[in-house]
């Protein structure tokens, strides 16, 4: 149903079933990964102007695996990741790869 590189692939589709309704397809919840168990490639500084869609695409060649950037390091608000000038990020394989630095 889900790409390789989306956050949402693996993760178990289900119904609901409203009395009387049609099924309605979901996708069940999503847990956040302890980031102490991601396997981390690389760390970014960031820069003026940066933003996780770019930072994703330099470091993992694909802007829209920016969620695997929030992953690693977990804040309420992912803007607060590249708010500050200077903070350290790491980058990091998602769960489902930790270890194997090729299978993303």
């Amino acid at each position: 149903m889900f790409t390789v590189t989306s956050r949402y692939h693996g993760i178990e589709t289900a119904l609901h079933r409203p009395d009387g309704g049609e099924p309605i397809p979901y996708v069940r919840r999503r847990f956040l990964p302890d980031p102490r168990t991601l396997t981390v490639i690389a760390v970014h500084v960031v820069r003026d102007d940066d933003r996780l869609d770019r930072i994703a695409a330099q470091h993992l060649n694909d802007p829209e695996r920016f969620w695997q950037v929030a992953d690693a390091n977990p804040v309420l608000d992912p803007a607060d990741l590249t708010a500050r000038r200077g903070r350290r990020l790491d980058i990091a394989l998602p769960t489902a790869t930790a270890g194997r630095p090729h299978g993303f």
